[in-house]
């Protein structure tokens, strides 16, 4: 068995243990496992931001500053349940999340996507954030549809990307205003549902709140999100 990320042999420790209980799959070796951070402790109740190591000036009580700021507007208070991220963005997980995203190495997937078997089972509608025609045509695939397909989900595609402009290029007020990023193409599947999206990586916020304030629109009861990585 081999490392799904540098190809390293995967040396699997046997204790009484595990011969009474089935262990998760080992898709990763101990040094790459050792590089990533798990989101643990205390975490922003609506974007599951961290909080060790934030300076207090940029948490509120349970919220961190960007959430204040977000649900102190009324355009986008409420529109965003709550956000499950899985690992702290850091310089490895980066790596790895490109390689998978821009690099078409697809079997990634296979780990980046463990945590969503968890959190899905309270939702109606599991939905991949979308990609443009352009930026699906450069990677070959969406990444978050594959996450779900690979978590043995079913995605449900209700949403079209309209804006083909890369977000990691714009500022935070500049992501905020956009307009008309999404647009809906199943309308009736929405309403009353409750409604999962899944993207790879949390920044901003500004992409998966866009896409729910979409979905609250169209009559569904409430949109959460699950991501593999908080930056």
């Amino acid at each position: 068995m081999k490392c799904l990320y540098c190809g390293e042999g995967i040396i699997l420790s046997i204790g009484w243990g595990n011969l009474f209980s089935r262990e998760e799959e080992v898709l990763l070796c101990d040094q790459c496992t050792k590089q990533l951070v798990p989101i643990e402790g205390e975490c922003c109740a609506r974007c599951n931001r961290p909080f060790e190591g934030l300076a207090e000036e940029f948490r509120k009580g349970e919220f961190c500053y960007d959430c204040v700021r977000w649900e102190g507007d009324k355009e986008w208070k409420g529109i965003l349940e709550r956000n499950v991220s899985l690992y702290v963005y850091n310089d490895f997980l980066k790596g790895v999340i490109s390689r998978y995203k821009f690099r078409g190495d697809y079997v990634l997937s296979e780990f980046l996507c463990k945590g969503l078997k968890k959190v899905n089972k309270e939702y109606d509608l599991i939905v991949p954030v979308p990609l443009s025609n352009e930026r699906l045509h450069e990677r070959g695939f969406n990444q978050s549809e594959a996450l779900i397909l690979q978590a043995g989900l079913i995605p449900t595609f209700v949403l079209k990307r309209t804006h083909t402009e890369k977000q990691s290029k714009k500022s935070r007020e500049e992501r905020v205003h956009l307009s008309n990023i999404f647009k809906i193409v199943s309308a009736e599947e929405i309403v009353g549902k409750k409604v999962l999206l899944v993207d790879d990586i949390y920044t901003t916020g500004s992409t998966l709140l866009h896409a729910a304030k979409l979905l609250k629109k169209q009559g569904a009861l409430s949109v959460s999100s699950f991501t593999v990585a908080r930056g």
